[in-house]
């Protein structure tokens, strides 16, 4: 019988019957203690550790229920058979969770969310906190219990309202569903399709590519089909086929593009034709600058083909993560059919919350705020780039949104391009990311000019212009 002398951490916040179990465990899969042999009695070890019985105890029980000894009546614990050299074992759990946890509050500031170009003016948050003080002091008892699986009532009610009066869209709060941002909306509109024996999309090319990954990884035919000027193509949809297709007729991303009223009745009557869906993603289409927004897709809707999309990331700020769908009442009455499948995973407190922000009229306040501040940003991005860059970048699309897309030529490429204004902290993506672009002298660029203070615009497209003019060098300094 070996003796068993663990080095016991009397500061740790492990406890001592855990330091205890892991050196014998460990002495066990490295051969130490070998197979069959006894281990000392509960009474002798607690003796020679200067431990408590209840700690030799526990530990032992812990080796009994993970197999690694069993004990004989009348007899004592003896090691179980186990290979021997299993090498080093694992620090519990306990530990890594305590190493991993050190961490101050002062940490936050290395970020690398905040690391890049944030504008803390583009939402006033102690509006929002008033409204969430409300929800803890008067409506605490609301949040002890489940919320519903369409979302919470009040902000079903306020959506319904709202989206009436700023888009046109036509519902009742008994057919909108809410859920924790798009992803988790889209999940849910795939199962309702399917139940309606739809398994076929068209989807807009180029398009927004989480929503593709979601029809493609819940196994739905998809059939990419070309935006040009007026939106998606009409002609080059599924003829005789049920299907769905997912467009962005207000603000196409990645184009900007905008769908005009006739090619909407287009899209609805060949739905109609074809007992198809029309999922309407309206996204980010109140954010226009010039004119008024353009009229919903389901507003013009009389069939009732037509799934409308929102989310209040674009309009609130990025991580509120709210979003809701507006169902046709058929398509509302199987959700509610299977509704106790679901479970709403959207946040009760941030959803009251919301309602009320809404019910006070803040969120038209700051709609106009950001429509006003954006317009200004995307004037000042607009005056930027043609003093700094007009030799060699042309903005394609800047009428709405949060973003624009620029050309830029350069020998450089796309990629290379993102790198270097990520480097300075401003956000920008490859269009190619969403389509099929064709290499050449020049890439095109989404750039979210809404992101960077308005004071520091100017000086930010300067040191992106300035970066992008210098020439690309190789590991050995040799110009490419």
């Amino acid at each position: 019988m070996k003796a068993i002398i663990p080095d016991f951490d009397y500061q740790s916040a492990v406890p001592l019957y855990l330091q205890l179990y892991t050196h014998i465990k460990k002495s066990i899969l490295e051969g130490g203690i070998e197979s069959a042999e006894k281990l000392p009695s509960l009474r002798s070890l607690s003796k020679s550790l200067n431990l408590s019985l209840t700690t030799i105890e526990l530990a032992y029980n812990q080796l009994l229920v993970e197999g690694y000894i069993h004990s004989k009546p009348q007899s004592g614990y003896y090691v179980n058979e186990i290979s021997a050299g299993m090498g080093s074992v694992q620090k519990p759990l306990i530990e890594n969770i305590r190493e991993e946890s050190l961490w101050t509050i002062n940490d936050l500031s290395g970020n690398s969310d905040l690391k890049g170009y944030y504008d803390p003016t583009c939402f006033d948050f102690n509006k929002w906190k008033k409204c969430l003080n409300k929800v803890l002091t008067e409506y605490s008892y609301l949040l002890l219990k489940e919320g519903d699986p369409k979302g919470e009532a009040p902000l079903r009610y306020e959506i319904s309202k709202y989206v009436y009066q700023s888009r046109g869209v036509v519902s009742t709060p008994s057919q909108i569903v809410i859920g924790a941002g798009t992803q988790q909306i889209m999940g849910q509109l795939c199962t309702l399709l399917s139940k309606m024996g739809i398994k076929h999309v068209a989807v807009e090319e180029p398009g927004y590519l989480p929503v593709r990954n979601i029809f493609r990884d819940r196994d739905f035919a998809m059939t990419p089909v070309a935006v040009g000027r007026e939106g998606i193509s009409i002609p080059k949809l599924p003829a005789n086929i049920r299907s769905g297709v997912y467009v962005n007729p207000s603000n196409q991303f990645p184009t900007g593009y905008v769908m005009p009223i006739g090619k909407r009745y287009e899209l609805l009557e060949w739905a109609s034709a074809n007992d198809s869906i029309i999922i309407e993603d309206d996204y980010d289409s109140e954010l226009r600058y010039f004119g008024k927004p353009i009229p919903s897709l389901q507003g013009l809707d009389t069939s009732h083909r037509v799934v409308y999309l929102g989310s209040f990331s674009s309009t609130l700020f990025p991580s509120i993560k709210i979003s809701y769908m507006i169902l046709p009442p058929q398509m509302a009455d199987i959700f509610d059919a299977s509704s106790r499948d679901y479970t709403q995973t959207c946040s009760k407190t941030e959803q009251l919350t919301l309602a009320i922000y809404m019910n006070q009229g803040l969120y038209q306040i700051n709609i106009k705020k950001l429509r006003t501040l954006y317009a200004q940003k995307l004037q000042a991005a607009l005056t930027a780039l043609n003093k700094y860059g007009s030799d060699f970048i042309r903005p394609i699309n800047s009428s709405s949104g949060v973003n624009m897309l620029i050309n830029v030529r350069s020998s450089k490429s796309n990629i290379h391009l993102c790198r270097e204004a990520s480097e300075l902290g401003i956000s920008t993506l490859p269009i190619s990311t969403f389509t099929e672009e064709p290499c050449g002298p020049s890439a095109t660029l989404i750039f979210y000019y809404n992101q960077i203070p308005l004071k520091d615009i100017d000086e930010a497209v300067k040191q992106l212009t300035v970066k992008w003019k210098s020439e690309t060098r190789n590991v050995n300094g040799e110009e490419f």
